[in-house]
């Protein structure tokens, strides 16, 4: 993965601040699109951000956070070639890499502890596309 792209909105903010130091301790580099503050904003605007970005590259991949995950995962998944999965324990975000060779996650600040938050993302990051009879079928989204 060449670059990861992290955004959030205020709901999920401190998640995203708890993020970033994991990715810190891991020594995996990240570009934080906003927001830098709990100020109130619009999911989607920063949603439509990461996805942009992820879409440039396929090595590029994303993490989004909101209360409830699934504003984002609606806005990142209108976009082409975004496949973003709303992850909600290890085992989704596992199949979500090998099976739907998901290139966003997004979490839910408000459904996750912060520690089953982590956890999926260190999985999400680490898992490949297991690719076989699973490529037959991206290609059909």
């Amino acid at each position: 993965m060449k670059k990861i792209f992290l955004s959030s909105d205020h709901a999920g903010y401190k998640l995203k601040e708890s993020i970033k130091l994991l990715l810190g301790k891991k020594k995996i580099k990240y570009i934080d699109l906003g927001p830098f503050n709990t100020d109130r904003v619009d999911y989607p605007d920063y949603a439509h951000k990461v996805a942009k970005k992820v879409k440039i590259n396929n090595n590029h991949v994303g993490i989004l956070v909101c209360g409830s995950g699934i504003g984002m995962n609606i806005t990142a998944n209108r976009h082409k070639n975004i496949r973003a999965a709303q992850c909600f324990n290890v085992k989704s975000a596992k199949l979500s890499r090998l099976h739907n060779d998901a290139n966003i996650i997004t979490l839910g600040s408000r459904l996750l502890t912060k520690n089953n938050a982590l956890k999926c993302i260190s999985v999400f990051l680490k898992t490949k596309f297991e690719g076989g009879r699973h490529t037959k079928r991206i290609k059909k989204i």
